[in-house]
């Protein structure tokens, strides 16, 4: 291979590189952020009341990907009396677990990966409706670059740990939470003439959100809230690094729009039961016909297995 050629291997890695390193992990699909958030922050899990498991799936194109979840505050199991059922008290710890997966078929990479949260939730008043609480999640990451065989580089595969940190403020009204994720370094393949870095960076994540009554006989409630988001270089672009959310509840019902990417139009909607949930979520662009540019379509799925469904009828508990 001539030098000019190995040359122009080497700009094209390293552009793209750079390009993708800066990015979350798992990146797919979106909708996690607002329908499983303690994925962003994993002090967040166990601040429901009720054991709840997600399932979303994400298609963009021949693009996919796929995260199962779950989360929930320990209970223990209070004393019995005859014909009466025991009654579960809640501890001050809650955990979670997630598993993803995520093909990009636009990079030639395929992410896979599995976590455990763990969290301490400390009440701040006597009604025990405040929280402010700590939490860590340990991950087992799996990448793979498929490669470019016409440029001669070669298929790179990883496996390597890493961990999240967040501390959660919440109450009924509102709630705020500061969090790092992918706190250790990624791996990367320095091997003879090609270089490739796995393309996640450590990141700082800001999220906060209030609850607005518009009309409590209507149950009708309006939640405003933002993700910030920036990694070690710590530069701050509006368009990439703000992403405001918007949620309208009526009922079991509720609509909203979240600002991901503000180069396509994105809402979603989910409908609660006191069982299970239904949602989509889906980013249609703005600057190209759709024949051009695929839209982003996802669908969740979620189940209640704890006894307490009341998570699901409660509007703050959302």
């Amino acid at each position: 291979m001539s030098k000019t050629k190995k040359g122009i291997i080497l700009i094209f890695i390293l552009f793209q590189a750079s390009a993708l390193f800066s990015q979350q992990m798992p990146f797919n699909p979106i909708s996690y952020r607002i329908l499983s958030p303690f994925l962003l922050n994993p002090a967040i899990a166990g601040s429901k009341d009720f054991f709840s498991t997600d399932l979303i799936a994400g298609f963009n194109g021949r693009s996919y990907s796929q995260i199962f979840s779950g989360n929930a505050r320990i209970a223990l199991k209070g004393p019995e009396y005859a014909e009466a059922e025991a009654v579960k008290s809640f501890t001050d710890f809650g955990a979670g677990f997630s598993a993803f997966n995520d093909f990009n078929a636009i990079d030639s990479t395929n992410t896979a990966g599995a976590s455990l949260a763990f969290s301490y939730h400390i009440p701040l008043n006597r009604s025990g409706l405040m929280f402010l609480s700590a939490g860590v999640s340990v991950k087992g990451l799996y990448h793979y670059y498929h490669g470019d065989y016409d440029l001669d580089i070669p298929p790179r595969e990883f496996y390597f740990p890493n961990v999240d940190f967040g501390l959660y403020l919440y109450a009924p009204s509102f709630y705020a939470g500061v969090s790092a994720t992918n706190f250790l370094a990624p791996p990367k393949d320095t091997s003879s003439f090609n270089v490739y870095l796995v393309p996640v960076s450590r990141q700082y994540n800001l999220i906060a959100g209030y609850k607005f009554v518009l009309s409590r006989s209507l149950n009708l409630i309006l939640e405003p809230s933002l993700i910030i988001h920036t990694d070690d270089s710590l530069s701050f672009n509006i368009r990439e690094s703000l992403e405001p959310v918007l949620k309208l509840y009526a009922g079991s019902f509720c609509i909203g729009t979240y600002f991901n990417d503000y180069s396509k139009i994105s809402f979603f909607f989910q409908y609660r039961y006191p069982r299970f949930y239904v949602g989509a979520y889906f980013a249609l662009p703005k600057d190209s016909p759709y024949f051009k540019s695929s839209p982003t379509t996802e669908i969740a799925l979620g189940i209640n297995l704890s006894r307490n469904h009341s998570g699901y009828i409660k509007s703050v508990h959302w």
